[in-house]
């Protein structure tokens, strides 16, 4: 297992390689149920600007840039929880553990967003998406949580 300070430098890579997948899921799914791809991204930042922010479409620093950025800090915290629980596996390029790891940290960081976590302090995209379209969300951020490690082991190995 690794230790939390290796486990936070890599989940700083794997989380932020998460948000971009996860962000970019965001945006498709918003574009094909709400027409634009900023919704979902700017309800995030609703924690600081109330629920006007759930209901922003169009791109501004004011919503977007505050929603990605707590987006963004989210998918680090939970990556540094996979790179200590699973991060091994992954460097080592089991990619089954992996990217079950991956989905297992995906799926707990779901439960605590919406069945753990105040309704001020939640994603805030629930309210801008279909059920369907966060188990997209989700399952990008558990698959991108593995991809530091495989891609580093494939690239060790110079496969």
């Amino acid at each position: 297992m690794k230790t939390w300070s290796e486990a936070l430098r890599d989940g700083a890579l794997s989380g932020s390689l998460a948000s971009i997948a996860s962000t970019a899921v965001l945006a498709a799914c918003s574009e094909l149920e709400n027409g634009t791809p900023y919704a979902p991204t700017n309800a995030t930042s609703h924690c600081f600007w109330g629920n006007k922010a759930m209901r922003q479409d169009g791109p501004s620093v004011r919503y977007t840039a505050t929603g990605y950025g707590v987006h963004h800090l989210s998918a680090v915290f939970w990556a540094s929880l996979y790179e200590k629980l699973f991060g091994q596996e992954a460097d080592r390029g089991n990619t089954g553990p992996a990217l079950m790891g991956g989905g297992a940290v995906a799926a707990f960081a779901c439960l605590v967003d919406y069945q753990l976590t105040p309704p001020r302090l939640r994603p805030g995209y629930e309210e801008r998406l279909s059920k369907t379209a966060l188990a997209l969300v989700y399952g990008a951020l558990g698959a991108s949580f593995a991809a530091r490690g495989l891609f580093r082991r494939r690239r060790r190995l110079n496969l």
